[in-house]
């Protein structure tokens, strides 16, 4: 197993694990890209993601997709957007590479911050997490707005 740098004909792959993700989550049927649609957006002209995977006898077996963000306290950060690795391939050192990767990645870079979310039933990544030095926050709230709320909203305006 290794990790490497993603690229656009890992992207099949890399969303094949998006959707186990959202089967994992609780959430099989929000899955609305296309493996075209990371490929635009990840290598086009203006990427909007980078990504590392991890490789096993040639098949793409672990993603960790992550973007910029501007901090106003920090400046440039990470966005650790998904960390995931095959079911069937966990405990074997991917996820731990994977997150590896993207830290080593943001000090090279001299970045003050990699920030990400994670499901507070999602115990494992909790304390994996925790035992790494990184902080996670019960004060702070994820907040978005999905399609319909964007559409509900902008009528109104």
């Amino acid at each position: 197993m290794h990790i490497r740098k993603g690229k656009p004909e890992d992207m099949p792959a890399v969303l094949q694990l998006i959707k186990e993700l959202a089967v994992f989550e609780n959430e099989p049927d929000a899955v609305v890209i296309t493996a075209n649609d990371l490929v635009r957006d990840g290598f086009g002209t203006q990427p909007l993601f980078e990504t590392f995977v991890a490789e096993k006898n040639n098949a793409i077996i672990g993603v960790a997709l992550f973007y910029y963000r501007y901090s106003t306290w920090k400046g440039k950060t990470i966005h650790l957007e998904d960390l995931i690795v095959n079911q069937a391939h966990r405990g074997i050192g991917a996820g731990s590479g994977l997150y590896k990767a993207v830290i080593a990645h943001a000090k090279k870079q001299g970045l003050r911050r990699v920030e990400w979310a994670v499901l507070d039933w999602n115990t494992h990544a909790v304390d994996f997490y925790k035992r790494s030095g990184a902080r996670v926050f019960d004060d702070w709230r994820t907040v978005q707005m999905d399609e319909t709320g964007i559409a509900n909203f902008a009528a109104t305006l």
